[in-house]
């Protein structure tokens, strides 16, 4: 479903240029420019994703005074639910913005990957400060190499794992699951050396899957499980904050550069704000989305002895994509 944030009345006066940008300029200055732009996200509408993406888009009309309007769609609708299919749509600009986690870039580029290695960041705290030191300078880097301007990170959170058969508290415990991992590499080597039968698929199956029996389980952050009612369909969960998963809002490169200064700064400045609103609304909202969580499915919460073993278990995986990552990715993402 399409859910238009919509803010004034646009005059439409569809240019070559623009088609291909996702934007349709009106006016006769640069700084008095009106635009329509589309913006995706992976999950629902019932997700700290879109809340973030309509904070966005009422930043952008307020700090242009109506100039610019966001059509906001979940569940990456724009691209039929194909998550790598509207990363590339956002680089060729087929859509002006979109959130995605740096997992759906690396099946492009495999060094994107590196932040979201196992067991990297031991808290929120461990995250910040590496994104604040350089892990966000280098994926900025990155993702203008595709024809991407990164306009900062938001957040999914740590993921979890979630499956309908038993408690997981040992390696030993994932061995023979059958669990939808994200889309990556790294992920699928992740739960081989577990000794899972990890498969892949579009998130928009998952819910379908797990409830048919398809799959036994899966693994996402609290919010994603929580907003798309996943506990309905799960009986166990194990929180092991296995994987730090930021979120690239990302906007088509060559749209960006189109655009006046006053505009490329207004347009920063609202995805900082959109950012930060984002990120405090998913963390403030892990506790109580955790203890409904409990009065539905058995949790378990992994110790510090507990994620020592399977951190030891990781080894293997670190050193198969270490070069994947590149020296220079790694060394700007760990923990500092």
């Amino acid at each position: 479903m399409k859910k238009t944030t919509t803010v004034a009345l646009l005059t439409a006066s569809v240019l070559a240029l623009t088609a291909c940008s996702g934007g349709t300029p009106t006016g006769d200055s640069v700084d008095n420019e009106s635009y329509s732009w589309d913006m995706t996200i992976t999950v629902s509408e019932t997700s700290t994703w879109w809340a973030g993406a309509e904070k966005f888009a009422e930043l952008l009309d307020e700090k242009s005074d109506g100039r610019i309007t966001l059509n906001i769609f979940a569940n990456e609708q724009l691209s039929g639910g194909d998550p790598a299919a509207g990363v590339e749509m956002l680089a060729n600009g087929d859509k002006a913005f979109s959130y995605n986690s740096p997992i759906i870039y690396s099946g492009i580029d495999p060094r994107f990957s590196a932040i979201t290695a196992p067991f990297l960041y031991a808290d929120y705290d461990e995250a910040d400060a590496s994104i604040a030191g350089g892990g966000a300078e280098a994926y900025q880097q990155l993702t203008q190499e595709m024809g991407i301007k990164m306009l900062g990170f938001g957040e999914s959170g740590f993921r979890q794992l979630t499956n309908s058969r038993h408690e997981v508290t040992t390696p030993d415990d994932v061995r023979g699951l059958k669990l939808r991992v994200a889309g990556s590499e790294l992920f699928l080597d992740i739960y081989k050396q577990l000794g899972s039968d990890p498969v892949t698929m579009n998130f928009s199956e998952v819910f379908t899957s797990l409830q048919n029996g398809t799959i036994d389980g899966q693994e996402n952050p609290f919010d994603v499980i929580y907003s798309n009612g996943l506990m309905e369909v799960q009986e166990y969960l194990t929180v092991w904050n296995y994987v730090y998963d930021p979120l690239i809002l990302g906007m088509n490169l060559d749209l960006y550069e189109s655009l006046s200064d006053e505009d490329q700064k207004l347009i920063a400045e609202a995805a900082a704000e959109a950012n930060a609103y984002q990120i405090a609304l998913s963390r403030d909202n892990e506790a109580e989305q955790l203890a409904e969580m409990k009065e539905r499915m058995t949790v378990t919460e992994l110790t510090a002895d507990q994620l020592a073993v399977f951190r030891e278990a990781m080894q293997p995986v670190y050193d198969l994509h270490a070069d994947k990552w590149t020296a220079e990715v790694a060394e700007a993402v760990r923990p500092k």
